[in-house]
């Protein structure tokens, strides 16, 4: 349950920070919206484990993560940060935010199918490709102008 929670609670701020981070982009710029961004979530989530976990974890505990290309999240957050900001920018907050569900759930599955990344391979499953064709039909018909 906790997990279902955490999942609703990611996708709803998701979508609030996209709109913030778009509205500011238009009053300096998406990278410099992109580096507050980054750093503003730096300085609270060292606020959070100084708090709660600097007893149980360091960060030289970040130089013993193998494989090395795993700490390449940040990088790829920057980025995430940008495209959301341009996809909203570009077509609204509702068609941008399914867009990027859609290619997440797309993109998850075949991390699942064929083991990406070191997780664990699940196997093709015919029902979850009808499942992500259903989803994708729900952005074409809300998408349709009639």
């Amino acid at each position: 349950m906790f997990g279902m929670i955490s999942a609703l609670v990611s996708g709803a701020l998701m979508s609030i920070q996209g709109v913030f981070n778009t509205e500011v982009t238009d009053k300096t710029g998406p990278w410099i919206t992109n580096a507050f961004v980054q750093l503003t979530g730096f300085v609270v989530c060292l606020a959070i484990w100084f708090v709660k976990e600097r007893k149980l974890t360091s960060p030289s505990d970040l130089w013993t993560v193998e494989p090395k290309y795993l700490l390449l999240g940040g990088v790829i957050g920057a980025f995430i940060t940008f495209t959301v900001i341009s996809g909203m920018a570009a077509l609204g907050p509702a068609r941008a935010v399914m867009l990027i569900v859609a290619s997440q759930v797309i993109v998850a599955y075949l991390i699942e199918v064929f083991g990406i990344f070191g997780m664990e391979k699940a196997g093709f499953d015919w029902r979850k490709l009808a499942g992500t064709a259903c989803f994708v039909a729900g952005i074409v018909l809300f998408k349709w102008k009639s």
